[in-house]
């Protein structure tokens, strides 16, 4: 099967089909994180570049170990330090970088729908590596890598992402990517951090973390997300962690073998205790790990010899 897109730009719109490939290539992709010497040369002479309206070092800084040990060379933009502080639009910024020999944007933009304007802006590929409230399917897509190497799939799963799932663009890539793949996904949260609109989606809502939590296979927990929110959302950090924090007491209403996951960075002491986060069911580290092999899997699949069409 051949990726039959120019750009990645969330999971909404992909089929099952597509989800499989990405995560398949991805698992191909570990076994050159595991050499003594991570370095091909699949896309030598291929340029990306990281353009970041925001900050993530995580992502950043995946997206380019992944390019660098494929060979491609490696352009970082941020908002600092560039024209974008002179006022150059968004567009222009694009289409200069284009006319430099960019083949490959990665965009973080606060801006809902700023990877889709871009991938209608440029010829050059789109990776949309996280847009305002909307998605971001790359943490999505290592989310599921992540369960799928520890569940051997999707199908039948409860998932449950609990936090501040109004602001997080990983809870709706999850709700996305998990369904379509046949898992049964939960979101639970205060009620003020649960969209307006989450009656129209195809997922199981709760606002009581212990209901929300029974049987479930997997524990996404979302980051609470302090510098997106303008008001009180809830009364205080400390009330938050009392009743939606998620601890090894609560865990225990979940499956024996449950996995905890969580996107990072951590706010240890209000979503999560340390003890959890660093405790026998976290699988936090190997989400970074995949993290690396999910973005080479794409980066591969657009620019390398992933046999995709739509890159003529």
């Amino acid at each position: 099967m051949q990726l039959q897109r120019k750009d990645i730009l969330g999971l909404q719109d992909m089929t099952p089909e597509e989800i499989g490939l990405i995560l398949e290539t991805a698992k191909s992709s570990k076994d050159i994180l595991a050499r003594p010497v991570k370095k091909v040369p699949i896309l030598r002479g291929k340029s990306v570049c990281t353009l970041f309206y925001e900050n993530s070092t995580r992502t950043r800084t995946s997206f380019e170990l992944a390019a660098k040990i494929m060979s491609a060379d490696t352009t970082s933009i941020s908002v600092a330090g560039s024209s974008i502080n002179k006022g150059e639009s968004y567009k222009d910024t694009l289409l200069t970088l284009e006319a430099m020999g960019v083949d490959l944007f990665v965009i973080r933009h606060g801006a809902g729908g700023a990877a889709h304007f871009a991938a209608n802006t440029v010829k050059s590929h789109v990776i949309n590596a996280g847009d305002g409230m909307h998605e971001h399917p790359t943490q999505g897509l290592l989310d599921m890598l992540t369960i799928l190497e520890n569940k051997g799939g999707f199908d039948g799963l409860k998932v449950l992402l609990v936090g501040d799932i109004m602001h997080s663009r990983v809870a709706r890539s999850n709700l996305w990517g998990l369904s379509k793949m046949g898992a049964e996904v939960r979101f639970c949260g205060p009620s003020t951090l649960l969209p307006s609109e989450i009656d129209k989606l195809s997922v199981k809502v709760y606002t009581d973390i212990d209901e929300a939590i029974d049987g479930v296979d997997v524990v996404n927990v979302l980051r609470i997300q302090l510098e997106r929110m303008n008001k009180g959302f809830f009364p205080s950090v400390s009330e938050y962690a009392n009743l939606f924090g998620i601890n090894k007491n609560r865990l225990r209403g979940a499956k024996s073998d449950v996995l905890v996951m969580h996107p990072g960075p951590m706010n240890r002491g209000i979503e999560i205790t340390p003890d959890v986060a660093d405790g026998e069911f976290a699988v936090i580290t190997d989400q970074v790990t995949n993290g690396v092999a999910v973005r080479m899997a794409l980066l591969y699949l657009l620019l390398g010899g992933g046999g995709n069409v739509a890159a003529a």
